[in-house]
Formats: structure tokens, sequence, C-alpha cells
């Protein structure tokens, strides 16, 4: 039975020995790295994004109707000789398998990769009722000879070493394992593993599609073990979610084109095995192989009925979601996630298993946008996290001190704005006059001290406006700026860096004193009441009407208002006035300079190399990527790139305040890529991803300067 942690400190106790763990984290990080290099060559004759919306949305029209999916399966498979059952929840799916095996005098087991077997824990169950069951996937077997369950859902063994699967071979065996050849390796499962297939009177397998207009199952493998599975025995179980009812075989067929090129680069995996009915079998009296499916709901039926939740059950159970998540690929799944890892199950597990194996789980989210990004049925992996917590917040009945704070203070602009004028005053004996705060206080620079801190300034950008941006006759355009906490607080010099670049063209930019946070920090942590009353108060200090555009340098902000006030005002079924004037006039910096300023080539060379960190909200949220390496070669630097610029640099707001052990990690390979690149100067877009990258830099003594895009182009001699 996997064990998750259900409390924070608990929870961070498990991170700290995943992060100890050096095989583990160096695997994982190279396969990060490599998935996200290979999956392109895969993709290069298939229209990914069209593809996928349309097994979006043939997913979301069959959704709805899975209780009739289910029964249109159940008469053909029946009509074809297989026998179909339905399970409401683990337990009677695990029964109803176990008593299949009682009746068919059943005493040997033999099982191939399944996720909702896993999700029942079936083999406990099935074990505990005295039968002997052995899991015949290489990587299976691997995990239930160590007695964990998988770290991940297509690669369940990706945690563990060849000399860590060698021990465990050794113990199996009792024979000397040369664990240094994988191949050797793989002829001791071999060994093994052969004469259980023939022993077995039992197979059980999961599937992957189940196909209503014929009563088909269709399986995906890379190993034969399943085929052997499903035809050697004399009964053949399939357990099957709900959620693998397809309506025919060209869904089933699109959906695989997808599927092994997402979870593994490849274009199909070696074996798709398509099953109708009972089978020819020589063990058995009648000659037919005894055939059963059950179906398990589980919370699923539920889950169609959930306006926003359904779309989870669009999940194919590729993978991708974890193969390209930087918290993945430090901590593995047995730290993230429960028995689903990765995003979706840090959705899944608070429906499958409760809030309790949730809790503390899908708090370990950084919003980076990578698994949204990569999903082959977009979901929007990160939006049902946040919703996902405040669920489980709701079941919970109490709230947390973090989020009745954030309500305190953020619903109140006069008493934010006073906090952070204070802490200019309590930040200088740490400070001491300078930029940086380099030193923290001894209780929080063992978790807190990876990076320095930038101070906030003496005096707001607010406060500096009316004299730094005077009203102009006949401007070229009229903008305003939505400045954001970073840029206002302790970034100012990047507003006067924006208007020296935009007075050369005539421009107006005024500055709304109403406005405020633009509720993301607020929405990450689930406080969706307060998320929303700052998105009113921001549309309503902007008067959209009045500007041609509204201008932001954080990409967190841009991504935010442009995205997801439409989700929160649709969500509450409240619609807010002029919200799409609002959203529709926001623009990023690198956008706005590119597209609307049409920033001009220089023919200057700076002789400066630049590289350059793509913003996790710019790259992926708004899908601006050319536009501010473009602007770089403009104003006459050497653009150099460096390895995974579009990979979070782990700040994330307040993520790298709640989990600093993993926030550290990602940003030391972020900053290890970028002193590899030979580069002069780092850029950015985002004044969050500013700090952590100055500070991580300052750290190390780095030579390199971290700037924001805005400051390389207005002050280029």
């Amino acid at each position: 039975m996997i064990k998750t942690a259900q409390d924070m400190k608990s929870y961070k106790k498990k991170i700290r020995q995943a992060l100890g763990d050096s095989f583990l984290r160096s695997a994982l990080d190279e396969f990060n790295t490599a998935y996200r290099e290979n999956r392109p060559n895969v993709y290069k004759d298939i229209d990914f994004n069209s593809l996928r919306d349309i097994i979006a949305e043939n997913k979301d029209s069959l959704i709805p109707f899975l209780e009739v999916l289910f029964e249109e399966f159940r008469l053909n498979a029946q009509k074809a000789g297989a026998i179909v059952h339905r399970a409401k929840d683990a337990r009677q799916a695990n029964e109803i398998i176990a008593r299949i095996a009682k009746e068919n005098k059943v005493k040997k087991i033999i099982k191939s990769k399944s996720m909702t077997a896993e999700e029942t824990f079936l083999n406990d169950y099935l074990e505990k009722q005295g039968f002997i069951v052995t899991e015949t996937d290489l990587g299976e077997w691997i995990i239930q000879l160590k007695h964990e369950g998988p770290s991940h859902m297509v690669m369940p063994a990706i945690h563990l070493s060849r000399y860590q699967v060698g021990e465990l071979f050794e113990k199996q065996t009792d024979l000397k394992v040369d664990a240094q050849n994988i191949d050797k390796l793989v002829k001791v499962a071999r060994r093994e593993l052969r004469p259980r297939f023939l022993e077995a009177d039992m197979g059980i397998t999961g599937a992957n599609f189940a196909i209503a207009d014929s009563g088909t199952l269709g399986m995906v493998t890379n190993e034969g073990n399943m085929r052997l599975t499903t035809t050697l025995p004399r009964v053949h179980v399939a357990l099957v979610g709900f959620d693998k009812l397809v309506s025919d075989l060209g869904s089933a067929l699109r959906i695989l084109k997808l599927l092994p090129r997402n979870a593994t680069g490849q274009a199909i995996t070696s074996y798709v095995t398509w099953i109708k009915g009972a089978n020819q079998s020589l063990n058995t009296p009648f000659g037919k192989k005894e055939m059963h499916v059950v179906f398990l709901d589980n919370g699923r039926l539920s889950l169609s009925k959930d306006p926003l939740f359904c779309t989870s059950l669009r999940c194919i159970r590729c993978g991708a979601c974890a193969n390209v998540c930087p918290i993945y690929s430090k901590v593995g799944g047995h730290r993230y996630g429960h028995v689903y890892i990765g995003a979706i199950g840090l959705i899944l597990t608070l429906f499958f298993h409760g809030k309790d194996n949730d809790r503390a789980i899908v708090r370990n989210c950084i919003n980076c946008q990578a698994c949204k990004e990569v999903c082959p049925v977009s979901i929007d992996l990160p939006h049902l996290i946040k919703k996902t917590y405040a669920r489980v917040i709701k079941e919970e009945g109490k709230t947390p001190v973090k989020n009745f704070l954030l309500a305190k203070v953020m619903k109140n602009r006069k008493l934010f704005h006073f906090i952070l004028r204070s802490a200019y005053l309590a930040q200088q004996p740490l400070s001491k006059g300078r930029p940086l705060i380099r030193h923290l206080p001894a209780f929080l620079e063992k978790d807190h001290g990876f990076r320095s801190l930038p101070t906030i300034a003496k005096i707001p950008l607010r406060d500096l406006w009316q004299t730094l941006s005077p009203k102009l006759e006949n401007p070229s355009l009229r903008i305003a700026l939505f400045a954001g906490c970073a840029m206002d607080f302790i970034y100012p010099d990047h507003g006067k860096d924006l208007l020296k670049l935009l007075k050369k063209a005539n421009i107006q930019v005024d500055f709304p004193l109403d406005q405020t946070c633009c509720g993301l920090p607020a929405m990450m942590a689930a406080e969706e009441k307060t998320a929303k009353e700052l998105a009113v108060k921001n549309i309503q200090a902007f008067e959209a009407e009045s500007y041609d555009y509204i201008l932001t340098l954080c990409a967190s902000c841009a991504s935010h208002l442009t995205h997801n006030y439409e989700k929160i005002f649709r969500e509450a079924k409240e619609p807010a006035m002029d919200l799409k004037l609002f959203t529709d006039k926001i623009i990023d910096f690198s956008s706005f300079m590119d597209r609307v300023y049409k920033f001009p080539q220089t023919d200057q060379n700076m002789n400066k190399q630049v590289t350059y960190h793509a913003p996790c909200h710019l790259c992926r949220g708004l899908h601006v990527t050319d536009e501010p390496r473009a602007l770089i070669q403009k104003a006459g630097y050497t653009y150099v790139p460096s390895k995974d610029e579009d990979v979070c640099c782990g700040f994330g707001g307040s993520y790298s305040v709640d989990f600093p052990e993993i926030s550290s990690e990602i940003l030391k390979k972020k900053l290890d890529n970028v002193e590899a690149s030979g580069a002069d100067i780092l850029v950015t877009d985002c004044p969050g991803c500013v700090m952590q990258l100055s500070g991580g830099l300052d750290k190390r003594q780095s030579h390199i300067k971290v700037l924001h895009l805005v400051e390389l182009l207005a002050n280029k001699k």
C-alpha cells in the first residue's frame, strides 16, 4: 500500500530525502532534458495542436454519456463471449476479480502493467486472499519486488539504478548478477518470469481503449508481456476505468497517434493489441478462454458531471505532464503524486483517494504551465490543480493562515502598499544600504539563503510617476502601464527605462494609481474570492476604453490578466463589466516593442554576448517566443542560446518561499546552463525571474549581469 505524506512537515521530510538521492536527481534531470529535446522530432510531420483539439473535443462530447457507452460496450462484448461487470469503487472491483479467481480455482495470477489496478491496490488485496500474483512488465516486476508503487505512469521504475535492480535480482534468484550489464539484467528477468506465464491460471490487464460500438479492448505496450498475459492463462480479466470508453475505432486510432509520441517519444509502440470477446484456449474444457471486463467507477461518473473537473477524464495516461515538470525532475513520482503522479496525479488523487492523500502534494505546483503545453488532450492542468487545492481547503473546513493573511492584506490596497513601504525601513539592518540582501538571519539562511534578495525601493514607481511622465500633446499612442508589485516597489528603474524608450516615439504613458496586485498570488494560494475582488478593482482602475494598450513588463501579470480573469468570472458566473475590453488591450513588453513600437535594427555591435531566460508565463502562457530574442539582436548584441532556456527558473512567486529546497535546485540547474553558455549578460522579461536569477548569480559571485529586457534596450550605448 502506498503511503503519501498527509501533512507539510512529513512531506517536506520526504522531499529532502528525494533531493538527497543523487542518482534520482541525475537520472530524472537527464530524462527531462532528453524528452523535451526529442519530442519535437516525432511531431515534425504532425500538427499536434490541431489533433489534440480534435481529440479533446471528441472526449468532451463522450464524457456526459459514459454510462450509455458502457451499456453499448457491454452488449457488444457479451455478444462476443465476454462477461462485463461494473464496480462502484476500488473495493468492489477487487472483490469481483477475487470472486472470478475463486470460481475458476485460480492459484497463480500474472498481471500486465495497469494504472487502474494500482489505483485499487489490487495486488495487495489478491495476495491477502491467498493468490500468488506476479507483475510481468519489467518495471512493474522490479517495483513489486521492492514493495513500492510506480514512480512514473509509463516507466514505473525510472527512479532505480541498474545497481539497485541488480541487488533486487540477486535477492530474488540467490545468484550473483552482473548489474553493470543491462542486457544480462533483462535476461535474468526473462528467465525468472517465463515460467510464471506458463504456470498462471489467470491473466489480469488494464486497457487503453474500450470501444463501445464493437465491444473491443485496445492495449498499448512496449513489451510482449501483455500479449502473453492475455493469451496463455485460461482466464483473462481486464480492469478498465469508465474514462477509457470511446465510441469507435477511429477515436481510438486518433489517440494512438499521440499517445506513444507523448509518452516515450516513439511514433508507435512495439505492441498494439486488440481483443474482442473470448478467444480460443486449449487449457479449458470448452476450448475457449473465460474473458471478463471489469469497469471501475471509483468517482469517475461523478467527475463526468462536474462542469470544471470533468476535463480531467480526458487524460490518456501518457505521463508527459511528469516528463516536462521541473518539480518531478527533482523529487520523482513518489514525492509528486499518490498513485497517479505528475500534474494529473495532484488532481485525481483527491477524487480517487481522498483529501488526506492530496492535502500536501497538491500545494507543490510552481504553475510553470509546461504540463499544460504538452498535454495531448488540452487539459488545463495548472488551473485544475489550483481548483483542486481550493476543493481540499473547502473539504477541510478551515482556512490556512497564509490565505487568511492574503485576503486581509491584498483586498485593502492602501494597507498592502503601506506594508510594502514599511518594508523599506525594516530591511535596512540587513541590506546596510546595498541593493541586495546577501545574508539573512540564521533561522532563514539555511532554507532561503540560496539567493540574494533585492531590497524594497525607497520610493515606489507610483510616487515618482507624476514627475517622470508629463502629459504629451498629440501623442502617437496612449497606453496605461500595469506595473505589477515587483516593478512598482522593487524595480522602479524598469519604469524609468520604459519611459526613456517610449518618449522617443511620442507615446503617452499613464499610471492608474488605483491599480493593485494582479491577483496571481491569491489564485496560486486558491484564495479565489480575493483573486476575484482584485480583478474587479483593476478593471475599474484602468478605464480601458481610454487607452490603445495596457502594457505590462511582468510576464506573469500579463498572462494572468489575459487568461485567468476570464476564467475567474466565468466560473463565478458573474460577468464583469468591461472585462473583454480590458483583457483585449493587455500586451507584454516584448510583443509591444516588436510589433507596435517596431524597435529598429541597429548597425552598432555592442560586443557583448547575451543569453536569454524565457519566463514561463511568456513563452507558454502567452506563446511569445521569438520576439525577445529578435529584440536582443536588433539592439546590436550577440544572442547566444543556453540549454533549457524555456525551463522554469524556480521562482514561481511564493513557491520559492513555500518550497525553497526545490526552488534552489531548479535554479541551480538553470544557472549552470547560463554559465555554460559563455554569455556576459542574461536577459529576461519578468521581474520575478530577474529577482531569482540575479539573486542566484550574486550568491555565486558570477560576473554575468542579469537585466530585464527593458534595461537592455533602453541603455544600449
